[in-house]
């Protein structure tokens, strides 16, 4: 299991790509389109990732195309948060 640092740094990259793609996690778990484990454990695949320096660079990137990049741990769940809140903004 990681340590309590790498948890805390992954939890803050997965926040903020999902910020960076449109998703407020908060506001995604509070309407239940996400649960609190489905966070807990991507927070526990991104601290499996090889190189969290690049995505922290990526997310640094003022012109960043606002899409889940391919190499993330996360894109499944992140793509699916995305589509879930472009359906509401639809309706």
């Amino acid at each position: 299991m990681p340590g309590k640092d790498t948890l805390k740094r992954h939890a803050e990259l997965v926040d903020n790509m999902a910020t960076r793609v449109g998703v407020d996690l908060e506001d995604a778990a509070i309407s239940g389109k996400v649960t609190i484990d489905e966070i807990s454990e991507a927070v526990i695949r991104c601290s499996a990732c090889s190189n969290p320096d690049h995505c922290e660079g990526l997310l640094a990137e003022p012109d960043h195309d606002g899409k889940t990049p391919e190499y993330c741990k996360n894109k499944e769940l992140l793509d699916r948060l995305t589509s879930a809140s472009d359906s509401e903004c639809n309706d």
